[in-house]
């Protein structure tokens, strides 16, 4: 059974950055694509970005456009969420999904869910 582990989260001051990286674990897939996404406390779950397959797209919410950039690694199965500048409204446990429909772009939905990573930007 394939599960993500994520990791990389932590407390960090604000104009701080921090790195989440996404792993496979157990049974691997290695044609996906990979979302990121985001819970404050009281809030629904929000997109944070998504890569596809190649890793030559990748689309971001309007909030993190400029300072978040995802990128791969396929030889490892590992995704990484590289997060900059960041703001206390970033504060939030961060879940990175993965797709199996590597046609479908944008990815709609998901196959698979980590667990989650809390990330805790003080002001």
């Amino acid at each position: 059974q394939l599960q993500l582990v994520e990791s990389g989260g932590g407390l960090v001051q604000a104009g701080g950055s921090l790195r989440l990286s996404c792993a496979q674990s157990g049974r691997t897939i290695n044609l996906y694509g990979m979302g990121w996404f985001r819970q404050a406390p009281g809030k629904e779950r929000e997109f944070v970005g998504v890569i596809n397959w190649s890793g030559r797209s990748t689309v971001y919410a309007d909030p993190v456009k400029g300072r978040f950039t995802i990128s791969r690694e396929n030889g490892k199965n590992t995704v990484y969420l590289q997060m900059n500048r960041l703001k206390p409204e970033d504060t939030a446990v961060y879940y990175c999904s993965l797709s199996t429909r590597v046609g479908d772009w944008p990815i709609r939905r998901w196959d698979y869910w980590g667990q989650g990573t809390q990330v805790t930007v003080s002001s």
